[in-house]
């Protein structure tokens, strides 16, 4: 190619969208090669001050699209402070600032999880580098203290979960006053783990005339109706989903199997064996169920790692360094402790529990499939969860396969086609490597065939490779289930559902209370049941058996006072100290907005949709 028409440089690309030169030179030095669709699209729109309301999956580079914009703004328009060209270093002294007074953040970046937030903070450092940026992350788990010394010293971003900003926000150590954007980052994983009234706390502290950017790989009306209260004018930016003929998802292959819950891990065991994936994401409802799965599977001979809200911040960082080191082969995990992460080289997306949520299992698998590679998602589905696979593909529009778990016979084809490509190579490697082996074949030749020489070669390999395994039993083939409907109730009849877990601080379920309410499943046998095909959801009530509470308080506290008919209460669930409801979610909030506004057994009680239900649990 001649010099006249060669590609147009890295630098020259994102100059192009409006960029300072100094963070084009550090993204050309950080090895980025052309903007991608949601950075052409965000960033001219947000260095121009506009407030966008953007529609991105995780790995479309949507953090670049938001913090490269808002970083050169918050830099050129006085958001750095301390040297005469307008750009500052942060030599970690606390008198650092030169002007001699405090500043509060030009930039607030709001993000669902710790994770995410040390991301995002990693990006800010290295884009802002060139512009002399300080960014401090702030969130749950890491020593106050710290973060603290940090925010005193003065900063120009501030990226931090909703909880650990609100809690500084009220120690006034978090000043929003010269706060110029915000940006709230995957915000319906927010939403999804209660942190509504928290986000309308914060957006409240903020300046009016404020730039605001919101973010989400989903758009349902809770995220529109955010939108609406609290963007002006908004540009909306939105990177669809590319669709491959048929209806399928680019690069993603997309299998359900079929399997009760007796069988599921042997179920899993069997499909990994079949799959062999280089990375695979499995994800469990609970943090019980998550180290449970990995000290089995680690027993099996897999390279395994659980990473829940239950671990330390120290714990979760040594298991992503084993992860990015490729020194483990499953990535066993809940999903608030998986959200945020973003790892290249994931091939298997694996739903040891289908999600209650569609959304979260659009996130789950986003994490595979990713810069042109092919990748799988697998869902191990119980015969009655027919009605969570049939919710997943209305809301992707995609149609997941469904198969049977590979029988032993397919386990050892494809352990033979697994040794057969291992011989491959060994003849590839060349004559030199094999030199010591000719000698046993040459002395066995002069008794026996050559092939059946090397058809007990490839046995013996077979069984090696199955690391002392003497045998398989088959998986039980099993069918989905349509439940019946109850004519005279108009409900179906269900079993009880297994209770979820992975609330950071308060451990599973039967940390919260010191009894699990697996126990109290017989509490109420008459409210089990859903409303036809509608989607549930689940309340949480922050009083127990410790406070008299029986189900009948509960069915009469939501009957008479958010005027619903006993009929739509499902299941009930009562442990020590909180309670959980099943109501139909079209009616969630009318529910919780009239026991928030009641007195039950003579108190007022903390009442919101039960996050763990929603989310798979919240850090």
């Amino acid at each position: 190619m001649s010099e006249d028409t060669a590609a147009p440089t890295a630098a020259s690309a994102f100059a192009e969208l409006g960029l300072d030169s100094r963070i084009t030179a550090t993204l050309t030095a950080l090895g980025y090669e052309e903007p991608t669709p949601i950075q052409s699209a965000a960033i001219p729109v947000l260095l121009e001050g506009r407030d966008v309301l953007g529609q991105a999956a995780t790995g479309t580079g949507k953090t670049a699209a938001f913090t490269l914009p808002l970083i050169q703004r918050a830099a050129l328009g006085a958001g750095v402070r301390g040297t005469a060209d307008g750009v500052a270093t942060d030599d970690g002294d606390d008198d650092a600032a030169t002007d001699g007074e405090r500043h509060g953040p030009a930039v607030l970046i709001l993000v669902p999880t710790r994770e995410l937030a040390m991301q995002v903070g990693e990006a800010v450092h290295k884009y802002g580098k060139g512009l002399g940026m300080r960014a401090v992350p702030v969130y749950g788990g890491q020593d106050i203290r710290r973060q603290l010394r940090a925010l005193e010293r003065g900063t120009d971003v501030v990226i931090a979960t909703p909880g650990r900003a609100l809690d500084h926000i009220r120690r006034e150590t978090l000043a929003l006053d010269d706060v110029r954007s915000v940006v709230l980052d995957e915000a319906d994983e927010m939403l999804d783990m209660g942190f509504a009234d928290d986000l309308e706390a914060i957006l409240s502290a903020t300046p009016a005339g404020r730039q605001t950017a919101l973010f989400s790989a989903t758009l349902p009306p809770r995220i529109r109706d955010l939108a609406e209260r609290h963007l002006t004018n908004p540009v909306r930016v939105s990177i669809p989903v590319e669709r491959a003929a048929g209806g399928a998802l680019p690069r993603v292959r997309q299998t359900a199997y079929v399997v009760t819950r007796a069988h599921k891990i042997a179920a899993l065991g069997r499909v990994l064996d079949v799959e062999a994936p280089t990375l695979a994401f499995v994800f469990c409802r609970t943090r019980t169920e998550v180290d449970q799965l990995t000290e089995t599977l680690n027993g099996r001979g897999y390279r395994s790692e659980a990473l829940h809200g239950g671990m330390s911040q120290d714990q979760r960082d040594r298991v992503m360094r084993r992860v990015r080191a490729n020194a483990t082969d499953l990535l066993i995990a809940t999903d608030v402790a998986a959200r945020g992460l973003d790892v290249e080289h994931v091939s298997h997306v694996v739903n040891y529990d289908v999600p209650s949520a569609p959304e979260a299992y659009v996130h789950r698998i986003g994490r595979t499939g990713r810069a042109g590679r092919e990748g799988v998602a697998i869902t191990l589905l119980e015969p009655r969860e027919r009605r969570l696979l049939r919710n997943i593909e209305g809301v992707t529009k995609q149609k997941i396969e469904i198969a049977t778990v590979p029988t032993v016979a397919d386990l050892r084809a494809r352990r033979l086609e697994l040794t057969r490509g291992s011989l491959e190579e060994a003849l590839l490697e060349g004559e030199d490597s094999l030199e010591t082996y000719r000698a046993v074949v040459n002395a066995l030749a002069a008794e026996y065939d050559v092939v059946d020489i090397a058809a007990a070669a490839v046995k013996l390999a077979d069984e090696r490779g199955r690391d002392g395994d003497t045998g398989e039993e088959e998986i039980p083939e099993v069918q989905l289930v349509e439940r019946p409907r109850l004519a005279r109730e108009g409900r179906e009849s269900r079993e009880p559902r297994e209770p979820r877990g992975d609330k950071k601080g308060r451990g599973d379920r039967e940390d919260r209370g010191g009894r699990d309410p697996r126990a109290d499943r017989g509490s109420r046998r008459a409210g089990r049941g859903r409303q036809g095909d509608l989607d549930v959801t689940r309340v949480y009530v922050g009083a127990g058996r410790k406070s008299g509470i029986r189900p009948a308080d509960l069915v009469g506290a939501i009957a008479n006072e958010a005027r619903v008919d006993s009929s739509n209460i499902g299941a009930i669930e009562i442990a020590d100290r909180f309670s959980l409801v099943e109501v139909p979610a079209r009616i969630a909030e009318r529910i919780i907005d009239a026991l928030r506004s009641t007195k039950i057994k003579g108190k007022r009680v903390t009442v919101r949709r039960d996050r763990d239900f929603e989310a798979g649990g919240r850090d």
